[in-house]
């Protein structure tokens, strides 16, 4: 799989196949990542791969939490913007509108946030998640190599047959992430991402991209 084909299909899959992923992929995965760029080289990012019996554990005591309608952990840093205009609210709009039809659950019901937050809890069934913090001493600049750090694990996983699906939701229960994996007051929590195969008998869900025009000026003259 070239890099282009593997931009092409990465996409946030909400649906895993029942089945393992070998820990020697995810090894050459992450060894391959760790050329991500990184400004002077720090490496900010701190790992955590959880499967088996622990992602078990979490997955329990954290759906537990979603569906008591716990509102989850005070928040680190926002999700979002607090006040979003044209034309980002707008394309949050359609896509949340796209997925959430796909999964099933209606705009108008009532217990469609903690319908939700369930499915993400339960990982979508990925049989592995990736729990990635920082130091809490780095500053945006470390947060933006993190992000190209979770890029690049997320299009290598692809060249290796496997899907991924970023969830920054995990910050909603960092505090029960944290007890798990056991990382220090010193680290935030920057998202989980979860990875497996994807199910076949689920049809596969692509958000629309904004046209290049939309997001890309050219400045000066190319041949």
């Amino acid at each position: 799989m070239d890099v282009y084909e593997a931009v092409d299909s990465r996409r946030a899959v909400r649906a895993f196949a029942d089945k393992p992923v070998p820990r020697d992929v995810l090894e050459r995965v992450l060894t391959a990542a760790a050329r991500a760029p990184s400004s002077g080289n720090l490496q900010p990012w701190r790992l955590y791969v959880v499967s088996g019996e622990p992602l078990a554990e979490l997955k329990s005591r954290a759906t537990a939490r979603a569906e008591a309608g716990d509102p989850g952990d005070e928040r680190e840093y926002p999700m979002y913007p607090a006040e979003m205009t044209s034309p980002y609210l707008d394309r949050f709009a359609a896509a949340a509108a796209q997925r959430y039809e796909a999964l099933g659950i209606e705009r108008d019901d009532p217990a469609r946030p903690r319908k939700i937050a369930a499915l993400n809890t339960g990982a979508f069934g990925a049989p592995v998640v990736l729990f990635c913090y920082l130091d809490r001493t780095m500053g945006p600049g470390q947060w933006g190599d993190a992000g190209m750090y979770l890029q690049t694990v997320m299009l290598l996983l692809r060249a290796e047959g496997l899907h991924s699906c970023p969830q920054v939701m995990w910050t909603m229960y960092r505090r029960t992430v944290s007890r798990i994996v056991g990382a220090d007051d010193g680290l935030v929590l920057f998202c989980g991402v979860s990875v497996g195969y994807e199910r076949e008998d689920v049809p596969p869900l692509r958000t629309g991209r904004a046209d290049v025009s939309e997001t890309v000026s050219f400045v000066g003259e190319l041949s």
